[in-house]
């Protein structure tokens, strides 16, 4: 079943056409990888769809509704919650209560709210740090809060944008059984990373960006020997 449905999307900046008649279509269940070399359109991409920038041109169906228009806070309340490159937690407040801040979105009891953060947290295997400002938490650590906070918003799909930037190699092994598990509890995913291995072990299907055209849709075996895949990321004299 088809959970969200992108047509045509496009967005210029003055000149510069960042995201270029972008389609496609995203099942309910799946794990979907956005890749492409830097300033390839991903995180504007994300942008669109989350309605953080409004296209030039193109729809977002979510269920079948057009969200394009829609202020951010309606997206998610719609159902799609998105994660930042750098992560942008209230420093000052405690792990569980960044959390249970955005479960009120759909749980106005403080009581009730803060036992659905309390689970999220274990989710994310941040039990033992939810009394921690989120100031003194590891990188690796803020980044799980991060995905924590969007999940407590009880979204239909995730945008995980560079979930793994600047983690170690356990701690990104970690976050791909993260990625999946979350998966597993039926919340659809996007993920946007630079991580190759981490993509071709996490995603279903894998969708590639180059100046912000898709040159690329396949399973992540197919993607690794895409000529055009190959040239984008290596140059001309690939292959």
């Amino acid at each position: 079943m088809t959970l969200l449905r992108v047509a045509h999307l496009t967005k210029d900046f003055g000149g510069l056409r960042a995201v270029s008649d972008l389609s496609f279509d995203l099942a309910h269940g799946e794990l979907l990888g956005l890749i492409g070399p830097n300033g390839a359109g991903k995180t504007t991409a994300f942008n669109l769809m989350a309605g953080f920038i409004t296209p030039t041109l193109g729809q977002v169906e979510l269920s079948g509704e057009n969200i394009v228009g829609l202020k951010p806070h309606a997206v998610v309340r719609r159902g799609i919650a998105r994660t930042f490159q750098v992560v942008k937690p209230f420093r000052k407040l405690a792990v569980l209560e960044n959390v249970t801040l955005a479960a009120f979105l759909h749980e106005p009891n403080r009581a009730k709210a803060e036992v659905n953060a309390a689970r999220i947290l274990d989710t994310v295997n941040l039990s033992a740090k939810r009394d921690s400002l989120a100031s003194d938490l590891t990188l690796g650590e803020q980044k799980r809060l991060e995905i924590a906070r969007a999940l407590a918003t009880q979204p239909k799909i995730l945008f995980l944008d560079e979930p793994m930037g600047g983690l170690n190699p356990t701690e990104i092994e970690h976050a791909c059984e993260l990625v999946k598990r979350i998966r597993d509890t039926g919340v659809t995913v996007i993920l946007v990373e630079h991580h190759m291995k981490a993509i071709m072990r996490t995603a279903d299907r894998v969708i590639v960006l180059h100046h912000g055209v898709k040159i690329a849709d396949a399973a992540p075996q197919d993607i690794v020997r895409h000529p055009e895949v190959i040239k984008a990321y290596l140059g001309e004299k690939a292959g």
